[in-house]
């Protein structure tokens, strides 16, 4: 894998900004993929990543495995927690790597000299152990064939909208298949 200061100026480029979760996620990647056995991720086809937060750690993530939500290789949880599960496919190998809260307040001990706390975490966590800064916990990963990569198993139309809904993602109601949006609701409002 190439080196660390490497993958943060590849982050970085696709986030945007440098900030210390782009480092944190940087490392949480690297410390994944190595769990996991895959030293080269971006060329890999045997690796699924599931990230727990929608912040700059999981641009962070998608930059060093090159995992992507549109290739089915990266899957979002809404957990709001900076942490993310790493599957070998082929040797069923799955990791969860969780950043350690106290990392935050250890920061300040591995840069004494940063101005600020923001200084500090950029700087610490591109150093402090692994042990220091997540929590590691050796999992297993269920992935149905709808959830891999790959072009869609099914497809169904749903009965009130018509819109077409891919790999088992409907809802029956009363003999009827309907999306999830009409089912239970959707997150817009139409107008």
């Amino acid at each position: 894998m190439e080196q660390l200061e490497t993958l943060i100026e590849e982050s970085h480029a696709l986030h945007g900004h440098l900030c210390p979760g782009q480092v944190l996620g940087v490392r949480l990647a690297a410390l994944g993929c190595n769990l996991v056995g895959i030293q080269e991720p971006r060329d890999s086809k045997e690796l699924l990543v599931w990230v727990e937060i929608d912040r700059c750690a999981t641009d962070a993530i998608q930059s060093v495995t090159g995992c992507k939500l549109g290739k089915r290789t990266l899957k979002f949880v809404d957990y709001g927690k900076v942490a993310a599960t790493f599957l070998n496919t082929t040797t069923s190998e799955a990791f969860r790597v969780v950043a350690r809260d106290d990392s935050r307040q250890l920061a300040h001990s591995y840069a004494p000299d940063a101005p600020d706390k923001k200084s500090a975490q950029l700087h610490a966590y591109k150093v402090m152990p692994d042990d220091m800064l997540f929590n590691v916990y050796r999992v297993e990963v269920s992935v149905p064939d709808t959830d891999l990569p790959g072009r869609p198993l099914t497809r169904v139309t749903c009965a009130m909208c018509d819109e077409g809904v891919n790999d088992g993602r409907e809802v029956e109601r009363d003999g009827e298949k309907l999306c999830r949006a009409c089912a239970d609701g959707t997150y817009y409002r139409s107008r």
